[in-house]
């Protein structure tokens, strides 16, 4: 039992479908973790892990 903080409360997870899923690529490792009520989305978190850094290629230009 895990209690999940909703947009319609805390809520135990027992009674929520969870959904979750990630995106790997060479820019970014993206995951997430979805939690539904009765088909309505309730709850929804992601972490986003850079692989490269979007300021790489402008310090590079910069110094160039």
């Amino acid at each position: 039992m895990a209690i999940i903080t909703t947009t319609k409360g805390d809520m135990d997870d027992s009674l929520l479908v969870h959904k979750s899923g990630s995106i790997d690529n060479e820019i970014e490792y993206t995951t997430w973790d979805e939690y539904y009520l009765d088909g309505e989305l309730v709850h929804r978190s992601a972490h986003v892990t850079l692989k490269t850094s979007p300021f790489t290629d402008l310090i590079g230009a910069t110094l160039g």
